[in-house]
């Protein structure tokens, strides 16, 4: 663990984090759309190559910028997130999903997602 945050710090990251979560949940969707349409009739009324790739490229930027913060993404769809951090010496990630309109839980770092604990 490069970074390791806070409950507090994890928290006050979280609006942006939700922010660019929702962009990435349409792009996921309009991705699938896309290639869905190609694949059964050849073309997309939401674009082609050229408008997969924008999506691509936007969506790694998320991922990136979401890295930089020394976050960890354990999936995009659904999108998935640890914030590693530690308690009593113990390192933990905060953990949120796509949907959860706080940051409530916990793991530690050896148990993964099946470990989740709310917060104390």
């Amino acid at each position: 663990m490069d970074r390791t945050f806070t409950v507090d710090e994890a928290r006050a990251l979280l609006p942006s984090i939700m922010a660019d979560a929702a962009e990435l949940i349409a792009a996921r969707a309009d991705l699938a759309e896309i290639a869905f349409d190609r694949e059964h009739s050849g073309t997309s009324p939401l674009g082609g190559l050229a408008e997969i790739k924008a999506i691509e490229a936007r969506m790694e930027e998320i991922l990136s910028r979401w890295n930089g913060h020394g976050l960890e993404v354990k999936g995009i769809a659904p999108v998935l997130l640890d914030f590693p951090a530690s308690f009593d010496g113990v390192p933990v990630y905060l953990c949120w999903i796509e949907g959860e309109t706080s940051l409530s839980w916990f793991h530690r770092a050896d148990l993964g997602f099946p470990g989740r604990r709310r917060l104390p």
